[in-house]
């Protein structure tokens, strides 16, 4: 870089074109994964030796400040953006040296020149994401004046490039991990309602349920079962059905709490768990709302539609509880709401707490 441009690029807050992307790509990389990843901090460790300088870091430039991802030598706690020299690297995607800091009036006056630890030379090399995506720098810094020869430049890109292997790799992970957490999540989620399926009792439900008891806390559980939803199906069609499947799981959504865990057992049936139920009128509460929220018919185009609630409740508190034992008990309590004539609840005696 020639010395006049060098000078006025030093002397201004720059914000590459492309910042909306690269702050993107930065945010891709995921801070506390590669913040933990030791073949950064031995990548910064070697640098300080081959260097051997005062200070060796691998920093990426956030939309604010400067994050020091791995860092060897002299420990700085924080720098904002505005304060960081690294910010020129990403601009001009090259690498920049400054031989003496306290030659350049945008910098003699930044707190680690003018204060502990003294530095007074800077030499950083990009760290590429992607082609044109300049994600940080790989930066040297010494307290006494020094310059860098085309070799030593050289070397300083190689470490910057090393870097930006270990964050796409970390991207890499990162997207992988996200891609299997969403492959887990649609083999447990019902496609129909987006409630969870039968596969999330033991996936979610059992674990759920065992922190809950081990707590202290009761865990109760409600089986739903639409009346003449058959019939539906028979007079008015599966594609009538289908929709009020999925309007029915609106109305449940809408009258459970956020934490609770709703699936579709299958059909025109469903059961929610209540992690932490509460007190011993809490289920009473939660499912005569739920059967008065489907004694509202249901709007399929211009057509009403009606299809009451059957609800089976209980809960327990013991530690150690099973969850095949809390829905068979469940499952009579759904029994006797239907024997006594459908459209109501039946909360079973549980051994809820006092």
């Amino acid at each position: 870089m020639q010395e006049d441009r060098r000078r006025k690029v030093l002397s201004q807050r720059l914000i590459p074109d492309n910042e909306i992307d690269r702050l993107a790509a930065v945010r891709s990389i995921g801070f506390r994964a590669v913040e933990t990843m030791p073949e950064l901090k031995d990548l910064a460790s070697l640098a300080r030796d081959v260097f051997e300088c005062a200070f060796a870091a691998v920093n990426i430039v956030d939309q604010d400040w400067l994050r020091f991802i791995a860092q060897s030598g002299t420990v700085v706690e924080r720098c904002s953006r505005d304060e960081s020299i690294c910010q020129y690297v990403v601009h001009e995607g090259e690498v920049i040296v400054v031989p003496d800091l306290t030659l350049e009036p945008a910098m003699a006056h930044l707190p680690y020149v003018v204060g502990g630890p003294r530095m007074r030379s800077y030499a950083g090399a990009p760290i590429a994401l992607e082609p044109g995506l300049t994600v940080g720098a790989f930066c040297i810094m010494h307290t006494d004046p020094r310059d860098l020869d085309a070799r030593q430049r050289r070397r300083l890109t190689e470490f910057a490039r090393l870097a930006g292997a270990l964050f796409r790799l970390q991207r890499s992970n990162l997207l992988m991990a996200k891609a299997e957490q969403s492959l887990r999540l649609a083999a447990i989620t019902d496609p129909m309602t987006g409630f969870f399926n039968r596969k999330a009792l033991s996936e979610l439900v059992d674990g759920q349920m065992d922190e809950t008891l081990a707590a202290g806390r009761p865990f109760g559980a409600a089986y739903l079962d639409m009346d003449g939803f058959k019939a539906i199906n028979d007079r008015h069609g599966h594609q009538t059905g289908d929709e009020v499947l999925r309007q029915a799981a609106g109305r449940i959504r809408s009258v459970i709490r956020a934490g609770d865990i709703p699936l579709r057992m299958g059909g025109d049936e469903f059961v929610v768990f209540f992690p932490d139920c509460g007190s011993e009128d809490a289920l009473p509460t939660i499912a005569a709302r739920l059967v008065e929220a489907f004694r509202t018919p249901f709007l399929i185009g211009d057509t009403p539609v009606v299809a009451h609630l059957s609800i089976g409740a209980a809960a327990v508190s013991h530690n150690g509880a099973s969850r095949e034992a809390l829905l068979e008990t469940v499952d009579r309590a759904l029994y006797e709401a239907k024997a006594s004539g459908r459209d109501r609840y039946v909360v079973r005696p549980g051994n809820m707490p006092d």
